[in-house]
């Protein structure tokens, strides 16, 4: 005895025939359509990008806004007993202005420090 309705029975069919394989491609179709030209319509609402004169400029030095470089020459840390600490309210400011170090100090000194597999030979060698 066949349990299935006529319209499981004519469903079954359709499907088997290819025709819901048509039909489910045209609808994905479709959609996609639908998606591509709903993004097209969101696009042109959206205001052009600025013309290359239109683009902000870098100020004339090589600094970014509010960026400070100082060179100080290093303050003394004083010494205290091991009984009281230092707090560091105490300590003084850091150091005095000075001039800044030569291109040669603020070379790298040629020590080779290799982290981990960097593959380097390790500090000092």
């Amino acid at each position: 005895m066949n349990t299935l309705s006529a319209a499981e029975v004519l469903a079954a069919g359709v499907w088997q025939s290819g025709l819901g394989q048509v039909i489910g491609g045209l609808v994905l179709v479709a959609v996609l359509i639908g998606a591509f030209w709903f993004g097209y319509r969101v696009r042109t609402r959206e205001p052009r990008p600025p013309q290359p004169d239109e683009q902000p400029h870098r100020p004339d030095t090589d600094q970014l806004p509010g960026e400070m470089t100082e060179y100080r020459r290093p303050a003394e840390v004083p010494r205290t007993d091991g009984a009281h600490r230092l707090m560091p309210y105490q300590l003084k400011d850091g150091g005095t202005p000075a001039e800044p170090p030569s291109e040669e100090k603020r070379k790298w000194g040629g020590i080779s420090s290799g982290g981990f597999g960097s593959g380097g030979t390790g500090h000092g060698d």
